[in-house]
């Protein structure tokens, strides 16, 4: 798992901010390239082949949370700007959380990056955090940065930490991007697609494109990501997260099967989220969606036409430098993707 680790540590690093990751793509490019995979560029996607393109498609978001600046002094969350929410409905699990743990950010270290070359600007320090009703964003008061021009990004300045049982960083979405490249050096032979401004609900867009340009249909498409939990017990519980549905579609793919055949094979601990959210509702009494998912917009929009499922790792933190995870949930990740692809 040494290799493994390495890749994530310097993804951990590489900013991102969602609408701003040109150049984490560039990065993603070179490593790929440097070990014999082809890599197309296209308008919020890049895409990586294989020797047999069609054995496996993966999907992957390459954005993370981060802030821009917005005017003289001014930074504001960065999925949540005007130009990023036109598919921001407040109906999913995420944007939930974000209303709730603006003080989460007090203190922390940001840095500042040309949006196309990746080149850094400079480092600031938040000082205060607050969710403003009128613009419906989170507002950020940045120490060091005062000199910025309006539609930087600021990235969270991280790093991964790996401690016996857990790791942590601002790990969505890096983890699952660190997986396709590692199971590439294992030997994976399919296609595997990294998609932009997944925080701002768009990434949707891209891959359903990429898919019409080239008239491909499949019920194979396999999203990894990671999904939050309120608790470590929650994750202590867990290895890895399937679904059988979100809000906008039911997953009916192939791959179900598989994977559930490889998770009781291998003792592997799992859940169906949709099922757990449902049966939090049933105890509470309440109504809360069951989730909004890049592969659920794709199955909604392209009619059926591409189906796939999803396979995500259980963390807490969400959204956070402190995201966490345990690295049994990493290895079961891998244990399955490996018995999926590489055979």
């Amino acid at each position: 798992m040494d290799d493994f680790y390495d890749i994530l540590k310097q993804l951990v690093r590489i900013p991102s901010v969602v609408g701003a990751e040109h150049s984490f793509f560039m990065f993603l490019k070179r490593e790929l390239e440097d070990i014999g995979i082809k890599v197309e560029y296209y308008d919020g996607l890049l895409v990586a082949k294989g020797e047999n393109p069609t054995s496996g498609y993966i999907s992957a978001h390459a954005d993370r949370h981060g802030l821009i600046c917005t005017g003289e002094g001014e930074f504001q969350y960065a999925a949540f700007i005007t130009k990023n929410k036109a598919d921001l409905k407040g109906n999913s699990n995420s944007e939930q959380l974000l209303q709730n743990f603006e003080t989460r950010f007090i203190n922390q270290k940001v840095q500042a990056y040309e949006p196309f070359s990746g080149n850094y600007l400079g480092l600031g320090v938040i000082k205060d955090a607050f969710l403003c009703n009128r613009r419906k964003n989170i507002i950020f008061k940045v120490d060091g940065l005062d000199y910025l021009f309006p539609g930087t990004p600021i990235a969270f300045m991280d790093k991964l930490k790996i401690y016996d049982d857990k790791i942590s960083a601002q790990i969505d979405n890096v983890l699952s991007v660190a997986m396709i490249i590692y199971l590439y050096q294992l030997g994976y032979k399919g296609t595997a697609f990294f998609t932009a401004a997944e925080e701002a609900g768009k990434s949707w867009r891209f891959l359903l494109k990429y898919f019409k340009r080239f008239d491909i249909n499949t019920n194979e498409l396999l999203v990894l990501d990671t999904s939050p939990y309120k608790n470590v017990e929650d994750i202590n519980r867990l290895d890895v997260v399937l679904r059988n549905r979100d809000e906008n579609a039911f997953f009916r793919s192939p791959l179900k099967a598989k994977i559930k055949k490889i998770v009781l094979k291998n003792k592997i601990k799992y859940h169906y989220k949709d099922a757990h959210i449902k049966n939090i509702m049933k105890q509470q009494n309440t109504k809360v969606s069951l989730g909004v998912t890049e592969l659920g917009r794709i199955i909604k929009e392209s009619k059926n036409t591409i189906q796939g499922t999803t396979l995500q790792v259980p963390t807490i933190g969400y959204h956070t430098v402190e995201e966490t995870t345990t690295i049994k949930s990493i290895k079961a990740m891998i244990e399955i993707l490996s018995s999926l692809y590489l055979k």
